[in-house]
């Protein structure tokens, strides 16, 4: 096939005619091709053999490849499958299967083919619920393969997660490395962790946006604010779970998230006990909406407490709190974010000696009933009355323009 005038020409491999690109990146680009022998299409990465800068991309592909073969002993359905791999004198390349079309249909020769990744899918909004639940899924289990082998991906995003009839796999194993927890630039940086450190704790991080961006329809940078879609967590307890989710996932400190996408897997198999799956509404003196979800870490367990007493000023200590309660993790998360949470008065600090802000998961909070208040800067406090932290393990509460002063 010969190029346009106005291109460079288009690259021999052998065994397959690149047909069009139609994928790029910082390291390589991804071609549309036909296997000459047997006419199927194919997808085929292409990374350059030299390059003017000081950097290997080719050899770093071609090691982390080899990591995956030698550590992915069996084929899994949620991750990319390779076929080749092969070198010319100017590339490096490895073959795969093609993505479905953007329009669903299956990979084709036409104009207007366009691979299908998530990243595409997001453009045109939030997800359904049913298919985020979904995604989630395949995700985390093709992720969990890789945790489970030891290795972490280091790139995962929405445009690295393409659709192959109809199911998500995981592609892109050019940063594939052993998970350890050292500081690396390598990633794309909207997913990465605020510490760097790159390994199965960053890529729940990053799993934990893509997560929220498929909820919310919002781009990474917004996380966690959940936009319209925040009324569904009220009445969807799928979407609620999901909310969890993502927050515990994508907490700043590594130490707070899931150790690797196996236990983030496990959290949303997890049983949900609770007899009742709609969510309650709790009012506040000044007009807003407090969304309350349900534990997904395990089975409930109910612990009796000593009669709650109350009086005077709604941040008093009350008396009944029990110093001996077990202990409980609840996300809080608050519209806008960087409030601080006070329960009976009392401001919840971290082990760094910093206030807890929204949005948080607290993994210490005291599983019996209290008053809980969010302050933040510039605006009214947000009373969000007597939670159950024996039931509850999620909070969202929406400052609702209250009038200043009352």
């Amino acid at each position: 096939m010969s190029a346009p005038p106005d291109r460079a020409p288009i690259p021999e491999l052998p065994d397959f005619e690149l047909l069009r690109q139609v994928g790029s990146g910082g390291f390589g680009s991804v071609w549309l091709a036909r296997n000459r022998a047997t006419g199927k299409l194919r997808a085929v990465k292409l990374i350059a053999l030299n390059r003017s800068d000081t950097a290997n991309p080719a050899a770093r592909e071609l090691a982390s490849i080899t990591r995956l073969e030698q550590h992915v002993q069996q084929r899994h359905d949620h991750l990319m499958e390779i076929h080749h791999v092969g070198r010319t004198d100017e590339f490096f390349y490895y073959v795969m299967e093609p993505a479905d079309d953007v329009s669903g249909s299956s990979a084709s020769e036409s104009d207007d083919y366009r691979p299908a990744t998530l990243r595409s899918l997001l453009d045109e909004g939030p997800l359904p619920i049913e298919d985020c639940a979904r995604y989630a899924r395949q995700l985390l289990e093709g992720l969990a393969c890789l945790h489970a082998s030891g290795m972490a991906h280091r790139d995962v995003k929405p445009s690295n997660c393409l659709l192959i009839g109809g199911q998500l796999k995981l592609a892109d194993f050019g940063l594939l490395t052993p998970s350890q927890p050292l500081v690396s630039r390598l990633g794309t940086r909207t997913y990465m962790p605020p510490d760097g450190q790159m390994d199965a704790r960053a890529d729940v991080y990053a799993a934990g946006l893509v997560l929220y961006e498929m909820l919310s329809g919002q781009p990474a940078e917004r996380f966690p604010h959940l936009g319209p879609r925040a009324a569904e967590l009220k009445t969807d307890p799928t979407a609620a779970r999901l909310n969890r989710l993502a927050l515990h996932a994508g907490e700043p400190r590594a130490e707070d998230r899931f150790a690797d996408a196996r236990a983030m897997l496990a959290a949303w198999d997890a049983p949900d006990d609770r007899s009742n799956p709609s969510r309650r509404l709790l009012a506040s003196t000044v007009g807003i909406l407090v969304f309350v979800g349900v534990v997904t870490w395990g089975a409930l367990h109910f612990w009796p407490t000593s009669p709650e007493q109350t009086s005077g000023h709604p941040d008093q200590v009350e008396s009944g709190a029990s110093a001996s309660a077990p202990r409980v993790p609840v996300n809080f998360i608050t519209e806008p974010l960087e409030a601080t949470i006070w329960l009976d008065g009392r401001q919840l600090i971290a082990p760094n000696e910093k206030p807890y802000t929204t949005p948080c998961t607290v993994p210490d909070v005291p599983a019996q009933p209290a008053r809980l208040v969010f302050r933040r800067d510039g605006a009214d406090d947000l009373p969000a009355g007597r939670i159950d932290f024996r039931t509850t393990r999620d909070v969202t509460a929406h400052w609702d323009s209250p009038p200043k002063g009352e």
